[in-house]
């Protein structure tokens, strides 16, 4: 069972959640600048047993800050299990919006309020490196037609209306989040990104694309693998697939 530094009620509007494994180089640099990025914001990181001690860092940040709290897994057991865990410990505690956000410093903690603040008119806020204004920091040119053309299957398959559907740098409010059906959410890595953004626009939701400076890490292993890429392309097509049948079907 998950262990937790905290299990009082909110006094502030706003929980980031980063899942880790093995950020100790990261992870407390990524937390003083969350904390200065905003006072209305509290910080849950879940913890997946990292075997670098990166939860004993985070304990002795929350044993000094009332708006930093950790959850301890037992095991490895993914990226978006982890959100959807952070997801509902959030709810519980009555956060207006929840924000997704790496650990390693690829997401800038300074460009959180710029998500936030789009959420006064959109359900969902992605940090987007594909719209005007966005871009991306120290990848090669591999990494980057890589990305792009995901992104570019998921349009031509999904249509969601998004540029940027596997960004993971996001913004939620909270009260759509239920409607989303989480429990029934399986995907990982880039697939829980794109799923999510699905489920919330077939729910009619609202979404904006915030730009933003997406940075490589400076230091540390990327946690994505080739399983998690195909993982997202099989998923994508057969959500493609179901949504072109269902269109069909509502024509007839």
């Amino acid at each position: 069972m998950p262990v937790s530094t905290s299990d009082g009620v909110n006094e502030r509007s706003t929980l980031v959640v980063i899942p880790t494994y093995n950020e100790r180089t990261n992870i407390e640099a990524a937390l003083a600048q969350l904390l200065a990025a905003g006072a209305d914001l509290d910080v849950l990181v879940i913890d997946d047993s990292s075997p670098d001690g990166t939860a004993r860092i985070v304990e002795q940040i929350a044993s000094a800050s009332e708006r930093v709290h950790l959850l301890i897994r037992p095991r490895k057991m993914g990226l978006g299990t982890a959100y959807i865990t952070g997801f509902k410990w959030g709810l519980e505690r009555g956060y207006e919006a929840l924000v997704e956000m790496d650990a390693d410093l690829s997401h800038n903690p300074a460009e959180v309020p710029s998500l936030l603040a789009a959420l006064s008119e959109a359900d969902l806020a992605i940090g987007s490196r594909y719209v005007d204004g966005g871009r991306v920091v120290n990848w090669g040119f591999a990494r980057r037609m890589l990305s792009r053309a995901a992104n570019l299957y998921v349009r031509l398959w999904l249509r969601l209306g998004v540029r940027d559907a596997t960004s993971g740098y996001r913004a939620w409010r909270s009260a759509i989040l239920p409607s989303l059906d989480l429990e029934t959410v399986r995907s990982e890595g880039y697939g829980f990104q794109i799923e999510m953004t699905r489920r919330l626009v077939k729910c009619h939701g609202r979404v904006l694309e915030v730009p933003i400076t997406f940075h490589e890490r400076a230091v540390g292993d990327s946690k994505m693998d080739s399983g998690i890429v195909v993982e997202a392309l099989v998923s994508v097509t057969k959500w493609g697939v179901l949504d072109t049948l269902g269109a069909i079907r509502k024509q007839r």
